[in-house]
């Protein structure tokens, strides 16, 4: 019965799509997250609100965190805990601190590659092509980015011309030319294994150039640049000794790439290959993630890196384009959509520009693919409007 099946804590700002991963596994979810989501606690067991007291901004309060933590670990059957987005800074930290549950994923081996000056070094060392990189302001700020070491989803990037006063862990990178793409891979011992490759879509918000808004894949790469990539990943995972499941950014221009960073943690591009490959991940991608981190074994699915997939499958976030409360006709229209996921609780206060919903879909080829998420996102538009 699932009431007897090994629990695993998920934290992070939202835990819907590892909690959703780690239920297909077979596990007893107990979930930490800031938005509570109708369709995250159908998938844990227990949920425990991280965010920051008054809801004010999307952020997670750190002593609420450390509490609900040690309540998990108090619990039966705790494996231990897989952190998401948000958490980057307290990777380590969360991996030595007593009274938590074990931490399942990278700790201080993820320094190597969240510290910029460690890891743009570690590029130069490997020959990995990256952008133009600085500590300092360069003489003219036109054309570069200001990027925080410790941010997520794109809300860690600014033009460099916006940015007075340089915050703590920030560096300048010059905007380069490029497909903005990610590949998800398995780390264990010092080896990987690539699942695939996925483009990364992204939408200005405000100031922020580059805010992540979904992603479309497996995109299949031709051989000869995917095994070059798939080599560059190894060699970082050799020198970093990186476990379990981690995604790479990358500009794809041509026949070149350049690197843009490492995420030392479950990606949501998780659910592209989960759903266009099926067969491959009866246990979910968390499952592959616990066999890494727990056994050291890398997953033993087909090489599904350079083989075209039955289906194409892509995500895309809704941002509400003004300020509104989710009514309960709102709520369950979406919460009994097959495609829309991440669905607010009745009476969540949403405000301009924040995520709604994720709307999910796939299709036999990517220009249908892309149709259907305009059709999906339109759709939930009008649903908004009309709420």
């Amino acid at each position: 019965m699932m009431t007897r099946a090994p629990r695993v804590a998920v934290a992070g700002l939202s835990a819907r799509l590892v909690a959703q991963s780690a239920a297909r596994a077979g596990l007893n979810v107990v979930a930490l997250d800031i938005f509570g989501d109708r369709d995250t606690r159908e998938h844990a067991g227990m949920w425990f609100d991280i965010g920051a007291a008054g809801g004010q901004g999307l952020s997670i309060d750190r002593a609420r965190l450390f509490d609900a933590l040690e309540h998990a670990a108090r619990l039966p059957r705790m494996l231990g805990l897989i952190v998401t987005s948000g958490l980057e800074p307290l990777a380590d930290e969360l991996s030595r601190a007593p009274r938590m549950p074990r931490f399942i994923g990278n700790g201080a081996q993820a320094a190597a590659v969240r510290d910029p000056r460690r890891f743009f070094a570690l590029l130069d060392q490997a020959n990995i092509a990256r952008p133009e990189v600085r500590h300092a302001p360069p003489a003219a700020r036109e054309g570069w980015l200001v990027k925080r070491s410790d941010g997520c989803g794109g809300t860690h990037i600014q033009w460099a011309g916006d940015v007075e006063r340089m915050p703590e862990g920030a560096y300048f990178q010059r905007l380069a030319k490029g497909r903005s793409m990610s590949a998800l891979f398995v780390a264990a011992h010092r080896e990987a294994a690539v699942i695939g490759f996925a483009e990364q879509l992204t939408v200005e918000a405000g100031r922020l150039p580059f805010v992540h808004a979904g992603s479309l894949g497996p995109v299949q790469l031709p051989q000869r640049i995917a095994g070059r990539i798939v080599e560059a990943i190894q060699r970082i995972v050799w020198q970093t000794d990186l476990t379990g499941l981690n995604s790479i950014d990358f500009l794809l221009d041509g026949d070149t790439f350049s690197v843009l960073e490492i995420n030392t943690r479950p990606s949501s591009t998780m659910a592209l290959y989960e759903a266009a490959w099926p067969d491959a991940w009866p246990r979910g991608l968390i499952g592959a993630h616990l066999d890494a981190c727990l056994h050291g074994e890398l997953p033993h699915a087909p090489d599904t890196v350079m083989h075209a997939p039955p289906l194409y499958a892509g995500q895309r976030v809704v941002f509400a384009p003004a300020g509104f409360t989710a009514s309960r006709a709102f709520s369950d229209a979406c919460f009994a959509d097959p495609a829309c996921h991440d669905v607010p609780l009745v009476g969540a206060r949403i405000e301009a520009g924040q995520p709604v919903c994720t709307m999910t879909t796939t299709a036999s080829s990517f220009p249908d693919l892309r149709g259907a998420l305009d059709r999906e996102h339109a759709r939930l538009l009008q649903r908004i409007n009309t709420a």
